[in-house]
Parts: structure tokens; C-alpha cells; sequence
């Protein structure tokens, strides 16, 4: 049974990931949309509505240089200084789109 401070911890933890998320999707934003509503440069897919699963895989894939068409060389600068635990919180909050 979960106490009232394991509870504050949690929404603490899930808070923390959120502004992470936001803060690291800034860098998206400007090609993306706010909101992954926008083909980036015109030529990207449309990431809103995207799982987290998809999100990540293709996150991954572009830094490891296995992932992408048109924005493949763009992509892999975005994400090069990446973490894991980035590419994972970046995928959940765009995932929240």
C-alpha cells in the first residue's frame, strides 16, 4: 500500500520528467512545431500521435545512424549529445502530444 509521501515522490518524479522532457523538446520546437504538428523543414513525418515506442525507436536509430531519409544527417546532430535517459524522457513527453 502505497503512503501519502510515496505518492508526493511519484507526482515529484513524474513533474521532474515532464519539465525535462519540455526543456529538451525545446530544441525540437523550431522545426517540429510546439506541438510535433508540423513536417520539419517540410520533409519530415508529422511526430504528433506518435507512442513513446515509436518516438524512441526512431530517436535511437538516428543516433546510432540506422534510422531516417531526408533529415537523417539533421537528425543525427540533434541527438548525437543525447543520453539515454534523454532520448527516453524526450520520447515520453512528445509521446503526451
Amino acid at each position: 500500500m502505497e503512503s501519502s509521501i510515496d505518492n508526493i515522490v511519484e507526482t515529484k518524479k513524474d513533474t521532474n520528467v515532464a519539465s525535462k522532457g519540455k526543456s529538451l523538446y525545446l530544441k525540437c520546437a523550431g522545426c517540429h512545431g510546439q506541438n510535433g504538428e508540423m513536417k520539419a523543414l517540410g520533409k519530415s513525418q508529422v511526430i504528433k500521435g506518435w507512442d513513446k515506442d515509436k518516438v524512441l525507436n526512431a530517436l535511437v536509430g538516428y543516433k546510432e545512424g540506422t534510422y531516417g531519409a531526408a533529415m537523417k544527417g539533421v537528425m543525427i546532430a540533434q541527438v548525437s549529445s543525447l543520453s539515454k535517459e534523454d532520448l527516453e524522457v524526450l520520447s515520453e513527453y512528445i509521446a503526451s502530444f
